[in-house]
């Protein structure tokens, strides 16, 4: 009785871990450093090139608000800013970030790839009290009045798989995230 209920938890720790991270990761630590300063102020969008390509600055400014985004130190109320359709979201960014488990989650960019004027794709990491729970996701960043932001379907994509572990409602707008 005692190996399988040890057996259990050995099996459900890591399968919980996972799930919690990917549920509260749009309200995790970065990893980075980012100050208040640049928390409170998205980095506006540089020119970008064509299909496949965009300049050194255009990545560092998706990179910038992509780990703003997922930070612990960007205050709740900032991290609409950063998020694709951020205003239709707050109260889902703001319930997630009343978590104590959300300063636990890291998310950190491993490279960005401009696929249009208005998009691009982020590979990112994710990790969980320090143990990696995911190794080159992928998502998205849109260009949004003139700022690159995290995509809405990125974060209803982990809203959706953590609802059920967390009894939380995804919000309705995840329906259209493009």
């Amino acid at each position: 009785m005692r190996f399988h209920h040890m057996a259990r938890r050995i099996f459900l720790g890591p399968a919980l871990g996972l799930a919690l991270a990917v549920a509260i990761t749009a309200c995790s630590s970065s990893g980075s450093s980012s100050s208040s300063t640049a928390a409170s102020k998205p980095a506006v969008a540089a020119s970008s090139s064509p299909a496949g390509g965009g300049s050194a600055a255009t990545e560092a400014a998706i990179k910038t608000n992509w780990e703003a985004f997922f930070s612990s130190s960007t205050p709740t109320d900032q991290r609409a800013k950063y998020l694709q359709n951020g205003e239709t979201f707050s109260t889902a960014i703001k319930a997630f970030a009343a978590s104590p488990l959300a300063s636990m989650v890291t998310a950190k960019v491993d490279s960005v790839t401009v696929n249009s004027p208005t998009k691009a794709t982020v590979k990112y990491d994710l990790s969980a009290a320090g143990t990696t729970v995911a190794s080159g996701a992928t998502g998205s960043a849109v260009l949004e009045n003139g700022t690159w932001k995290v995509g809405d379907d990125v974060f209803c994509g982990l809203l959706k798989q953590g609802a059920a572990l967390l009894k939380i409602t995804v919000p309705a707008a995840c329906n259209s995230a493009s």
